[in-house]
């Protein structure tokens, strides 16, 4: 008979557990700081990897090319796992028995991170950024972790509070049936409960999305005034085309896990006019400090790449690892950076903020609205 599967309640009493784990032991360099990263170089999320990578990496070559912190430079070893669970889990055991690494940065993906998640929190060694919305990823009283962007349920409550200051009071939810849609859903849930709206009708979406025509069907069915899209990856192309063929201009919000390249060149002419909400600002909004610094780092780097706002999410997430490393000193630690990282309660970095408050909580809610363009652009 197999093993049954722990229970919630079990598993965030292993993690409270792991919590109290000693620290990992990093074997000092004068000259380096290196960081490990398990991320999606290939495979069907590649295109989200490489732009996360590639605007670390402009970060950091910036960083270093003006002497390091604190006079080391940052090297970011970047480890293809495919997105992949097995292989995520194997390149974060390699970096963790490695001694030389500092800490874990911006590794993806839901599936993944949840994956390696206790043996992360077990080997004490720093989890910084890991990309993400899932609360899953968000364990009270883990010093060790930090998370910078806000969560799918933030995301989702931004939408419907959007939705509920235009008027409009019958809003459908459609919701991929696993983890990160159910928190999407619940996020929506609590917000309509909030604003007084009721009477909306919600579906999910098999990740296979073989059900999603159903889906699209059962909610046109409902009459709804807009449309709520908790989906991921090929679940949100099913569904998106199905709802357009079931109501043309039916207006349609989605978090911003929805906004890949991909995702909107596979979407095609059902892509204009769907609005989704962006954990970091426009790209090519140059006006805004932080945008302009990243811009003029991605092409300094000489990034073949088109700037997005992945790209500029992993910018970001350097620079907040770069302060929180110059803080900690001249002769840093794994234990002066953390202390350094929950120090950082105010971080302006000019049109983005952080703020490390307490384990469990994302350091930003920065949550803006977007709309795709004609040209398959977001515009805000």
């Amino acid at each position: 008979m197999a093993n049954p599967q722990p229970t919630h309640f079990q598993r965030r009493a292993v993690l409270a557990a792991l919590a109290c784990a000693p620290l990992a032991t990093w074997a000092q360099d004068k000259t380096t700081i290196r960081l490990g990263q398990s991320i999606a170089l290939s495979g069907p999320l590649g295109d989200l990897g490489q732009a996360m990578h590639q605007g670390a990496a402009a970060c950091f070559a910036n960083v270093n090319a003006k002497g390091g912190v604190n006079g080391r430079t940052i090297k970011l070893d970047a480890r293809d796992d495919g997105y992949d669970v097995k292989r995520a889990v194997a390149n974060v055991d390699e970096l963790i028995a490695d001694k030389s690494t500092f800490a874990l940065f911006n590794c993806m993906g839901t599936p993944m991170i949840g994956a390696m998640l206790p043996k992360v929190i077990e080997s004490g060694i720093p989890f910084f950024a890991p990309f993400t919305g899932a609360l899953l990823a968000r364990p009270k009283g883990v010093r060790t972790i930090f998370n910078i962007r806000a969560s799918y349920p933030d995301e989702a409550e931004e939408l419907i509070q959007h939705l509920a200051t235009i008027g409009i009071r019958r809003i459908g939810i459609a919701y991929q049936n696993n983890a990160f849609g159910k928190e999407v859903y619940e996020g929506a849930r609590l917000a309509m409960e909030k604003h007084k709206i009721t009477g909306g009708t919600a579906v999910t979406v098999e990740n296979s999305g073989a059900d999603a025509a159903a889906a699209a069907a059962k909610l046109a069915a409902a009459e709804p005034e807009a449309v709520l899209v908790g989906l991921a990856g090929k679940p949100t192309i099913d569904f998106i085309k199905a709802m357009r063929q079931q109501r043309r201009g039916l207006p349609l919000y989605a978090l911003s896990v929805m906004g890949s390249a991909a995702t909107l060149r596979a979407l095609g002419d059902d892509a204009p006019g769907i609005a989704i909400s962006q954990v970091v600002p426009l790209p090519s909004h140059s006006v805004v400090p932080v945008v302009r610094e990243f811009q003029q780092a991605w092409k300094a780097a000489g990034v073949t790449l088109e700037p997005s706002h992945l790209a500029l999410e992993g910018y970001i997430n350097a620079r907040v690892f770069v302060e929180a490393l110059r803080r900690a000193g001249r002769n840093p630690t794994q234990a002066s950076f953390i202390d350094a990282t929950w120090n950082m309660k105010h971080l302006d970095l000019g049109g983005f903020e952080a703020h490390f408050t307490e384990p469990g909580r994302s350091a930003s809610r920065f949550i803006e609205l977007t709309m795709v363009g004609r040209d398959a652009r977001f515009i805000r």
